[in-house]
C-alpha cells in the first residue's frame, strides 16, 4: 500500500537549486525552477550536449553552468550565503541505474537537502506535482509515483471543468477578503489584545469548524461575533455559489456586495438598475412565480417538472444550499439571484428574495423560485405562496424530493422497519428566530430526523437526553431518549462528497466537533439507524466519505466493484476517549 506524501506549496524565491543533467528532462526542471523565482545552476561535464533550451537560458544568463562532474563539495558551497552555502534542493535527471544518482541521493537525505530523482521515487524526498496554474490559483496532482501519464490526464480533466480565467476570481475574492479583514478586524482591534475567532480560510482542506453555521442573532450584542459577520458571509459563498457564479464576479459586484452587508438590518436595495440590466426584453404578459423543489442534490433527483421550470424561466432566485451541479443546468440565458442567507440575515435576505420576484412579475416574466428539498417542509413554501397570491400572482408549486426522506436512504437507513421503528417524525432543530423547539418524546420504534440542527447539535443532544432543570417550567411529561440511542449525521446527501458520521447520542457531539461540518446536513435518531450498520462494540462514531450510488447507474459489473472498494476505502471508525 502506497504511503500518501504531505502535499505543501513551497515559496522559492530566490532559492539555488542544483540541476543534474542536460536533456529535455533537466531543461523541464530548469524552467520549473525559475518560474517560481529561484536561481537554477546546471551541472554537466559537456556543453555540447546540452538541450537548446537549456543553451539558451545559460546565454541570456538566467541559468548558471558549471561543465564538470558533480563533486560533493557543491551540495555545501553553491547555496545562498544566509544558509552556509547549501542548496536548497537538487534534482536529478540522469538515468536512475547510474551507480553515481544513488549516491548522490543520499548524500542529499544525510545533509538534509531536498532531492528529486527521475523515475526513481524510492530515492527522492519530494516529487513534482502535475501542476495547473491560473495567476494565484494553482492545482496540483500527484500519483505518488504510479503513473505521471495519469496524472495529467486527470489535471487535464479538472483544469477543463473550471470556468475560464477562473484565477482572476480567485484574486478578486482574495481583495474581498483582505478588505473585509481590514474594514472589520484591523480598525477593531488597533487598541484591544482581544483574540477574535474568525472563520479560517485556509488552503489545506482541513474540516469546517462545527461552528460554520452558527446563528447569528439580529439583536447579538456580541462584538467578536458581529465583526466576523461578513467573514463568515464570504467563507459561505466560497462554499455554496457555483464556480460560474464565483467566476463571474465584477470589481462592482464587490463593491456592491460589500456595502450590502455592512448590516442585517434592512435589505439591499433593490430599486436600482444592477438587477434589472440582466433581464431580457420580453413581450409583456402577466408574469407567473413556480416554487420548485430541487431535491437532495444530485442532478438526477430533479423532477422533470422541475428541470422543464428550469429551462423555461426568465429569472431564478436559488436557495443557498441549492447545490452547484444542480445551479449548472440553468441556461446561460437566464440571470440567476442566489438568495445571500447566512445566520441572522435570513428575514432581510428573504425579503429580497420576494421583491426580486415581484418587480420581474411586473414586467411580465416567468420566475422560477429554486428551492432546496421540498418547497413546503421547513422551505418557507407556503409563505411565499401567500405573499404573492396576495398580490393578485398566479403560484405554481413543484414538489421535490426532500432529504429528511432521501438522505436516511442514501445513508442505508430505513426510516421504518418491521420490527423496529413503526413511525417516523420530521423535527426542525430550529424554530423561528433560532428559538428551540419543543423535541419529541422518546419511543424504541420512533425514528426522527432532525432538519436543521447540525448548528445547535450540542444542546439539542441535551434537551433530547436529560430532564430541564428549569424550576419555572412544570415537570417535563415527555420520555427522555437513552444516550446509547443510534443515530447518524448525513450531510451533502446524494452529492459526491457525501458523509455519514454513524455513532450514538452519547458521543455525536464529539463526532462531529472533531470532525468538521459540512453543511447542508441532518441528524436521524432511533434504531433504525442500525438496521443494516451496526457500530461494532467499543466504537465511538465511524465517519463514511463519498457517494457514487447514483452515478454507477449503467456502469458495468467491474465498475460497480471499483467503486464499492471506494467506498469501503473512505470508511473510518474511532473509539470513545474520555473527555472532561
Amino acid at each position: 500500500m502506497t504511503v500518501p506524501a504531505l502535499l505543501t506549496a513551497q515559496a522559492c524565491v530566490d532559492q539555488v537549486h542544483v540541476i543534474l543533467g542536460s536533456g529535455p528532462l533537466a531543461a523541464s526542471r530548469c524552467f520549473k525552477s525559475l518560474e517560481v523565482g529561484a536561481h537554477p545552476v546546471i551541472i554537466t561535464p559537456n556543453a555540447a550536449d546540452l538541450h537548446f533550451n537549456l543553451f539558451a537560458c545559460i546565454e541570456d544568463g538566467r541559468v548558471r553552468h558549471i561543465e564538470r562532474d558533480f563533486e560533493e563539495e557543491d551540495l555545501q558551497t553553491l547555496g545562498r550565503e544566509e544558509v552556509e552555502g547549501y542548496v536548497d534542493a537538487v534534482f536529478v535527471t540522469l538515468p536512475a541505474k547510474e551507480p553515481q544518482v544513488a549516491n548522490i541521493a543520499n548524500l542529499c537525505k544525510r545533509m538534509r537537502i531536498p532531492v528529486n530523482v527521475v523515475d526513481a521515487p524510492h530515492l527522492c524526498t519530494f516529487t513534482l506535482l502535475s501542476a495547473y496554474s491560473d495567476g494565484p490559483l494553482q492545482i496540483g496532482i500527484t500519483t505518488s509515483g504510479n503513473g505521471c501519464k495519469l496524472s495529467s490526464r486527470i489535471r487535464r480533466e479538472i483544469a477543463s471543468a473550471l470556468p475560464p480565467k477562473f484565477g482572476a476570481a480567485v484574486d478578486r475574492l482574495g481583495t474581498v477578503r483582505r478588505r473585509i479583514w481590514e474594514e472589520d478586524y484591523k480598525s477593531q482591534t488597533a487598541n484591544s489584545t482581544e483574540v477574535i475567532d474568525a472563520e479560517v480560510d485556509d488552503d489545506d482542506g482541513a474540516a469546517q469548524k462545527h461552528t460554520f453555521n452558527s446563528l447569528v442573532r439580529e439583536d447579538d450584542k456580541d462584538p467578536g461575533v458581529l465583526r466576523t459577520r461578513r467573514m463568515r458571509w464570504l467563507s459561505q459563498i466560497c462554499e455554496y455559489w457555483p464556480l460560474s457564479r464565483l467566476a463571474a464576479i465584477t470589481d462592482d459586484d464587490v463593491s456592491a456586495i460589500l456595502e450590502a452587508y455592512r448590516t442585517t438590518a434592512q435589505p439591499p436595495a433593490l430599486d436600482s438598475d444592477s438587477s434589472n440590466h440582466l433581464m431580457p426584453a420580453l413581450p409583456l404578459h402577466r408574469g407567473t412565480i413556480t416554487l420548485a423543489g430541487s431535491g437532495p442534490g444530485h442532478p438526477s433527483l430533479l423532477t422533470i417538472a422541475t428541470r422543464t421550470a428550469i429551462d423555461n424561466a426568465h429569472l431564478i432566485l436559488a436557495d443557498k444550499l441549492v447545490p452547484a451541479e444542480i445551479l449548472a443546468l440553468i441556461p446561460r440565458r437566464t440571470p440567476v439571484h442566489i438568495a445571500r442567507k447566512f445566520p441572522g440575515n435570513a428575514d432581510a435576505a428573504q425579503e429580497e428574495l420576494l421583491q426580486l420576484g415581484l418587480n420581474a412579475m411586473k414586467q411580465g416574466k416567468d420566475v422560477l423560485r429554486l428551492k432546496q428539498g421540498d418547497p413546503y417542509l421547513y422551505g418557507r413554501g407556503a409563505e411565499e405562496f401567500s405573499f404573492f397570491r396576495e398580490r393578485g400572482f398566479e403560484v405554481r408549486v413543484i414538489p421535490g424530493i426532500t432529504s429528511a426522506m432521501s438522505a436516511p436512504l442514501f445513508a442505508d437507513i430505513p426510516v421504518t422497519h418491521r420490527a423496529v421503528a413503526d413511525q417516523v417524525v420530521i423535527c426542525t432543530g430550529t424554530g423561528r428566530k433560532g428559538a428551540a423547539p419543543e423535541p419529541p418524546s422518546y419511543r424504541p420504534s420512533k425514528t426522527v430526523v432532525f432538519l436543521m440542527a447540525l448548528h445547535r447539535l450540542e444542546s439539542l443532544v441535551q434537551t433530547l437526553t436529560v430532564a430541564s432543570q428549569d424550576s419555572g417550567n412544570p415537570p417535563h411529561a415527555r420520555r427522555l431518549w437513552p444516550v446509547t440511542t443510534p443515530c447518524a449525521v448525513i450531510e451533502r446527501a446524494s452529492c459526491p462528497d457525501q458523509r455519514v458520521i454513524r455513532s450514538t447520542l452519547e458521543h455525536v457531539v464529539q463526532a462531529v466537533e472533531e470532525e468538521g461540518s459540512r453543511p447542508p446536513g441532518l441528524l436521524v435518531v432511533g434504531k433504525s439507524c442500525e438496521v443494516l450498520h451496526k457500530l461494532e462494540e467499543g466504537k465511538a462514531w465511524l465517519v463514511e466519505e463519498g457517494f457514487r450510488s447514483l452515478d454507477s447507474i449503467g456502469s458495468s459489473p467491474s465498475e460497480l466493484i471499483v467503486l464499492k472498494e471506494l467506498e469501503q476505502a473512505s470508511t473510518r471508525e474511532v473509539v470513545p476517549t474520555k473527555t472532561a
